[in-house]
């Protein structure tokens, strides 16, 4: 155990040093007129607490499930029309305070599969290259407010808030610079915002909706950012024990120790205080309807399934029976996709239209009344319908949507689309062949939304859905119409519909599922 040997060496030289002032000569310390007033060093220090957490387990898994964490549509309230604006709380403290575990038993609380999780950490500004040699050689203060982007900030969170689409760099603390490739997050529902100067920015402030600090012992959060600063992020003890005294505490005590004030709620003790939690959870729920509230109800009359004759009955026996060989299961499951998007089809808006026969008589028809109908692919499964939709539809346009679940985070990330050109005048068949929870497919409903597909112009198709699936899209998208041909009643706690079909992918192609496959986790399109 030479970590705690050492650490236990260099936290007690720590605390036999003098208090050093902020605002010296290597601070860098300014006024910013947009930040609030830090209060003097003259204030006597808060009665400490001492927090009970256990060490945080990875970033939003649970035992039981993986919560979402890249953006969800928007809340809608009792009566199914979109709220206002999405609802966001404010997460505030010192350096390795735990807000991050109180995040994630804040989301654990609330259980709701969709919720976005943003980092104060991402919006470190970009280092010039003198700076990058004092982060180097831990002389460059993290921990003061010139530090952070806020105008980035701002405008990113605002959107969030507004149930909009944003891009969110990704901050790499080893090379203390930004990775060229940005993360998209994809409609906000309850957003949860976290940082040493969440409470720092007057803007900032007025788009949080409920503000939390996070009170936890001086000595507490030292040991915790020695343990993470070394393991994750490369950096030397002594690298850390330096930083920490000439930047860290100081930056605690002179901007964030101060904003205490201005939460609402104030967690000691961090993810173990589950009553402030709880507290936290009931006035969430009491501000946003939630989708999982309406698990019970009737299916929505937005859903459309097929006949249950013995001839579709006959096909769902075939294909759900796992003795069934690759062949049948691709030709069965071929019926069913064309009876399937002829039904979709039927959907459509229509109008009269009179032609006449080669008997020379009139007779009065129907034709499509719009622009185009556009195919959109759920990669890798949805993609299976595709040829269907083109033997019924001449000349359809085909886009295509990747989203996968990143295992590191639990986030679920977009990693492909192709859309045709113009698709905001389309008619879009949005194609999956199976529905869970419905997290990938209001994620890619969100996607088309971004690009101007007005929403009543979308059709969900998919082959098998769970009653949660339905319920969630509907929810969150009254005017989606869905098509299936077949709902089952209950999705396990491994997102697995029940009976269901099994990983539909793996058995359309013949690849073999990895053991904690689910229903909606995609993998890398075929094409």
């Amino acid at each position: 155990m030479w970590f705690y040997c050492l650490l236990s060496c260099f936290v007690s030289a720590m605390f036999d040093q003098k208090k050093r002032k902020f605002c010296g000569s290597d601070s860098g310390c300014g006024s910013l007129d947009r930040l609030l007033p830090s209060v003097s060093s003259g204030l006597s220090a808060r009665k400490r607490t001492t927090s009970q957490c256990k060490s945080e387990p990875p970033l939003l898994r649970t035992s039981k499930r993986t919560i979402y964490t890249a953006g969800r549509p928007p809340w809608y309230n009792e009566h199914g029309t979109q709220s206002k604006d999405a609802f966001v709380i404010g997460l505030c403290g010192g350096s390795a305070s735990g807000k991050t575990t109180v995040a994630r038993k804040i989301i654990e609380a609330l259980d709701v599969p969709w919720v976005v999780l943003l980092s104060m950490d991402s919006f470190y500004k970009v280092l010039s290259p003198e700076q990058q040699v004092l982060a180097a050689s831990n002389d460059y203060n993290f921990d003061h407010p010139d530090a952070f982007d806020f105008d980035l900030l701002t405008h990113t969170l605002r959107k969030l808030k507004q149930g909009k689409s944003v891009k969110i760099p990704v901050y790499d603390f080893t090379t203390h610079g930004r990775q060229k490739e940005w993360k998209t997050v994809y409609g906000a529902s309850v957003i949860i915002f976290e940082g040493i100067m969440s409470f720092a920015d007057k803007q900032l402030l007025q788009l949080l909706d409920m503000k939390i600090f996070v009170d936890t012992d001086s000595d507490i959060r030292l040991v915790r950012r020695l343990r993470r600063d070394i393991t994750e992020r490369g950096r030397d003890i002594e690298g850390v024990i330096k930083q920490y005294n000439k930047f860290v505490k100081p930056a605690f005590e002179q901007y964030i120790e101060p904003t205490m004030r201005l939460a609402d709620i104030v967690v000691p003790r961090g993810g173990g205080n589950m009553v402030a939690i709880d507290l936290i959870v009931q006035h969430v729920h009491s501000q946003a309807a939630l989708a999982s509230a309406h698990q019970a109800q009737p299916l929505p009359q937005t859903l459309s399934v097929l006949e249950s004759t013995p001839q579709v009955r006959g096909m769902h026996t075939i294909i759900r029976n796992k003795e069934t060989s690759r062949d049948e299961f691709i030709f069965y499951s071929k019926r069913l996709m064309r009876l399937l998007i002829e039904r979709a089809l039927s959907f459509l808006p229509s109008q009269v239209r009179v032609v006449q026969t080669p008997q020379g008589e009139d007779y009065e028809g129907k034709a499509f009344h719009g622009k185009r109908i556009t195919g959109v692919s759920i990669l890798r499964a949805g993609e299976t319908m595709e040829p269907a939709l083109r033997a019924v539809c001449k000349d359809v346009r085909i886009g295509k949507i990747l989203i996968q679940t990143n295992q590191d985070t639990g986030e679920p990330e977009l990693h492909y689309l192709r859309l045709p050109k113009d698709i905001g005048e389309d008619h879009v068949i949005l194609m999956d062949c199976t529905v869970s929870t419905g997290a990938a497919a209001m994620m890619a409903v969100r996607v088309l939304l971004d690009h101007d597909v007005q929403e009543d112009k979308i059709l969900l198709v998919s082959l098998l859905m769970a009653e949660m699936g339905v319920h969630s899209v509907a929810y969150a998208f009254p005017q989606v119409k869905i098509i299936t041909t077949a709902v089952d009643k209950k999705v396990n706690d491994l997102f697995h519909i029940i009976p269901g079909i099994g990983n539909f992918g793996d058995r359309y192609f013949g690849t073999d599922a990895p053991p904690d496959w689910s229903d909606e986790e995609m993998d890398e399109p075929s094409c």
